[in-house]
This record gives C-alpha cells, structure tokens and sequence, in this order.
C-alpha cells in the first residue's frame, strides 16, 4: 500500500508541470513530467509485483 501512496503522491506534485507544459508551452516542465511518468511506470511496475506475490501467496 506504500508504493500506491507514493503514486498518489508523485501524480499531484506532476500535475502542475502537466499543465505548465501544456498550457503555457513551458519545455522545463515538459522534461520534468517525462521524469514523473518514468517514475510512475517504475513504481507501477513494482506494485505489480507486489500484488502478484500476495495472490500467489494466499
């Protein structure tokens, strides 16, 4: 359940780039969500795993 927090988390903080970079062109804020989205994809991968192994457990 930390790392679904985490996303969560990662989600609101990208938000505000999400929409410097495409409301106002900024291309900082653009590279800044890409970071964030490598980071969610690694994060959901994780929690895959996760759930994998507690299915697979019970």
């Amino acid at each position: 359940m930390e790392n679904f927090q985490k996303v969560k988390e990662l989600i609101a903080a990208a938000e505000q780039d999400a929409q410097a970079f495409y409301d106002k062109g900024n291309k900082a804020a653009g590279t800044r969500l890409r970071n964030a989205m490598q980071q969610l994809k690694t994060i959901a991968t994780d929690i895959r795993k996760e759930v994998t192994e507690k299915k697979n457990a019970a």
